[in-house]
């Protein structure tokens, strides 16, 4: 029998809402888990378990209803919420409670969704971590700078999540920690709330441990019609394999999952076909960096201004370096990132989705660094929707995965191929 906190969050809802599940016992549960891992997992920066419980009973009374009615969500803790801190993994922040909840936190509360507690980032969405552990092996990095939401998602403390992609904050500690992670169109989650790293780049995104998850938080808080999940087989997707000008960059054993899953999607009825993008999108790598650092620079400069001994040392750094940098060099970046949007519109035309990596490989061994971002910062330059998958695991036994990318706002259809993939290889 499954234990309630490792029910699928549509699964949850569902029994909630046909009054087979109490809400309560489900969060019980859930903080149940939390109880037993989290002294070794680190996912969460703040619980209130009262609070998550008189929640559930306002939803098991009728008070609350909705899509999420009675399921557990963690929030990054660079999100705002108004009954509980965020502190964004920095002592600047140390106890502040906004005075109001971040435009998707408060949609989750309009579904009935029940807000479980704030998970680890690392500092200020940046790259200095945080202590959480991969669940799947305790001396490994569960991936940022969403780390806490991956984690607690993959470990079965909550069933959804929110994150945050400004490189690949999202869809990397979904690979790393053998989940379901979503990065949707830029702008489709409002991110009204965010304390923003690099306001042009920072994408609110979802984890779960499926597909159909993903797609139920981002319907409760974006009102975008749910895709139909029931038909999804008959609708063989169209599938660009791109290894992109990085492929390099992935290890052996990425390399050798694509191609394989390339060739199991095929002979499961897709349409398959190689894809390469132009020699110029290279250059996207390089620029995804200098926007992010140039707005964090700007971004993060009342933090450094006011409590500069308070900020990590490669943040300062971070500040130094690009807060004089020229603005015609910074508009040039943005400028050929838009000119790209264009063309890969029209390079990916013939396609759904790209099949791509979504990591170099497994989860490093070590808490002090992240891993790298390598096949993401582009995308989320193009503003793009992105999935990762689960699909096996590695030589050491830690998650692999594979990304699959679609065209903007097109991530009704995403979803959709996303969930083909998912069963095609499962």
């Amino acid at each position: 029998m499954t234990e309630l906190n490792q029910l699928t969050a549509v699964e949850a809802a569902r029994r909630i809402a046909a009054g087979k599940l109490k809400s309560e016992d489900l969060v019980r549960d859930c903080l149940d888990r939390i109880a037993l891992r989290e002294p070794d997992i680190h996912a969460w920066a703040y619980l209130d378990p009262e609070l998550a419980i008189k929640q559930a009973r306002a939803v098991d009374r009728g008070d609350l209803r909705g899509l999420l009615a009675g399921v557990p969500v963690g929030v990054k803790d660079v999100i705002n919420t108004a009954n509980i801190p965020t502190e964004c993994n920095s002592p600047i922040y140390k106890g502040y409670r906004p005075f109001a909840d971040a435009a998707c936190v408060a949609m989750v509360r309009r579904s009935g969704g029940i807000i479980m507690g704030k998970t680890v980032t690392t500092e200020f969405a940046s790259r200095i971590s945080g202590p959480t552990r991969n669940p799947h092996n305790l001396l490994h990095t569960p991936g940022g700078s969403s780390s806490g939401s991956g984690a607690a998602v993959a470990d079965f403390m909550v069933p959804l999540a929110f994150g945050t992609q400004t490189g690949g904050s999202t869809i990397r500690p979904g690979a790393y920690c053998g989940i379901v992670a979503y990065k949707p169109s830029f702008g489709a989650i409002n991110c009204a709330g965010l304390k923003h790293l690099a306001e042009s780049l920072d994408t609110i995104g979802v984890m779960g441990r499926t597909v159909e998850d993903c797609a139920l938080l981002t319907q409760a808080v974006t009102l975008r019609p749910m895709p139909n999940f029931s038909n999804v087989l008959k609708m063989a997707p169209r599938i660009g394999f791109c290894r992109t000008s990085r492929w390099n960059n992935a290890d052996s054993s990425t390399q050798d999952l694509l191609e394989r899953i390339a060739s199991i999607l095929a002979a499961r009825g897709a349409t398959v076909t190689t894809i390469e993008l132009p020699d110029e999108f290279d250059q996207l790598y390089d620029d995804q960096r200098l926007i992010m650092n140039y707005e964090a620079a700007r971004g993060l400069f009342w933090e450094y201004s006011n409590h500069q001994d308070q900020l990590s040392s490669h943040l300062r750094k971070v500040i130094e370096r690009y807060i004089d940098v020229p603005y015609q060099k910074y508009a040039n970046a943005v400028h050929f990132a838009s000119d790209c949007k264009i063309q890969f519109n029209r390079s990916i035309a013939a396609c759904d989705v790209l099949l791509t990596p979504s990591a170099p490989g497994e989860a490093p061994i070590g808490i002090e660094e992240t891993g790298n971002s390598i096949f993401n910062r582009n995308w989320t330059l193009l503003g793009v929707p992105c999935v990762t998958l689960p699909a096996g695991f590695g030589a050491t036994g830690l998650p692999l995965a594979v990304q699959l990318v679609g065209n903007y706002d097109n991530d009704h259809r995403l979803l959709e191929c996303a969930e083909w993939v998912r069963q095609a290889i499962q």
